[in-house]
C-alpha cells in the first residue's frame, strides 16, 4: 500500500472513530458511490448538509423541521474493492406537532428542540464484472454504528447490517443504475429484536459538461408478517437535482417523501472531489 494510500485510510478510519454518537433509521441508505469504479478514480469526499419538512421522529413521537449539519462521506478503491465512511455530524430537530406519545424514556423536550448526531456507517462494495463488461455488478455490505442516544428520541441505540447487489450501465453520457437487498436492524421493542427490511435505490444522471441533472429513488419497506416497529419505518424520497463540476463539484438536490415517516420536502447542499 502507497503512502497516500494509507493516509487516505487513516482519515477514513479517523472520521468514523471520533464520533460520539449515531442513529439508524431517521434517514434511508444512501446509493453506493458509483463514481469511483470509473477509469481510474482513486478517493471521493463529499461534505455538506440538508433541511427536512414535516420529518416524523417516531421514538418521540413528534414531528418537526430536521436540519443536518456535516453530513460526510470518504471512499477509497484499491482494485475492485471501495472502502467507504459516512455520515451526519450533527442532527438539529424543532417540533413542531405531536402524533403518538414518545417511546419510553425518551425525554420531553421542553424548549421544542432535539439535538443529536447521526447516522454513521462503513461499507465495502466489491465490483464482480470485469473492467470491459457493459453492466457493472456490485456487492455492497455494511453496518450502522450503535451510539445514538436513545433519551433524544431521534433514533436508535442499535446495530444495523445492511447488504446489498446492484448493477450500472452507462451510455454515452446518460448512467443508470438500480440497487436492492436486505437491511437487518435492531429494535426497541422486546417481541421482535430485529426488523428484516427491503432496501433499495435507483439512480440516474446525463452528464453534460460541467452540468449533470440527477434524479434517485430511494427507501426501505419492512415484511409483511406484522405491522411497522416504531423506529424503522417504511422510507421513501424522490430527488430531483443537479451536479456543477466534474473533478470537483456543487451538488444540489430537491426532495419530496412519499412515506408517512419520510419528509414531505426537503433540499440537500453538498461539495465534493474525486481523483
Amino acid at each position: 500500500m502507497s503512502a497516500a494510500s494509507a493516509r487516505i485510510l487513516l482519515v477514513a478510519a479517523s472520521l468514523v472513530s471520533a464520533t460520539q454518537s449515531a442513529a439508524a433509521q431517521l434517514r434511508p441508505l444512501e446509493p453506493i458511490p458509483w463514481r469511483m469504479f470509473e477509469a481510474s478514480n482513486i478517493a471521493a469526499g463529499e461534505v455538506g448538509g440538508s433541511r427536512l419538512f414535516n420529518q416524523r421522529a417516531s421514538l418521540a413521537g413528534t414531528s418537526g423541521t430536521l436540519t443536518e449539519a456535516a453530513n460526510f462521506s470518504l471512499a477509497w478503491r484499491t482494485g475492485r474493492v471501495v472502502l467507504e465512511g459516512a455520515g451526519t455530524g450533527e442532527r438539529f430537530f424543532r417540533e413542531d406537532s405531536r402524533f403518538a406519545e414518545p417511546y419510553r424514556d425518551v425525554d420531553p423536550a421542553t424548549d421544542g428542540h432535539r439535538h443529536d448526531s447521526g447516522d454513521y456507517r462503513i461499507s465495502t462494495a466489491v465490483r464482480l464484472t470485469p473492467d470491459n463488461f457493459p453492466v457493472t455488478g456490485v456487492v455492497r455490505f455494511g453496518t450502522r454504528l450503535p451510539t445514538t442516544d436513545n433519551t433524544t428520541g431521534l433514533d436508535r441505540d442499535a446495530t444495523d447490517f445492511f447488504a446489498t447487489v446492484a448493477a450500472a450501465s452507462t451510455r454515452r453520457s446518460l448512467s443508470l443504475s438500480a440497487e436492492g437487498g436486505i437491511g437487518i436492524s435492531g429494535t426497541r421493542e422486546p417481541r421482535f429484536e430485529q426488523e428484516d427490511l427491503l432496501l433499495y435505490a435507483v439512480h440516474g444522471e446525463y452528464r453534460h459538461g460541467l452540468w449533470t441533472p440527477t434524479a434517485t429513488l430511494l427507501g426501505q419497506v419492512h415484511g409483511t408478517a406484522h405491522s411497522q416497529i416504531r423506529g424503522v419505518e417504511n422510507l421513501g424520497e424522490a430527488r430531483v437535482g443537479i451536479r456543477i463540476g466534474v473533478r470537483q463539484w456543487v451538488r444540489v438536490e430537491a426532495i419530496r417523501g412519499y412515506c408517512n415517516f419520510s419528509p414531505s420536502a426537503g433540499m440537500i447542499l453538498a461539495a465534493g472531489f474525486i481523483w
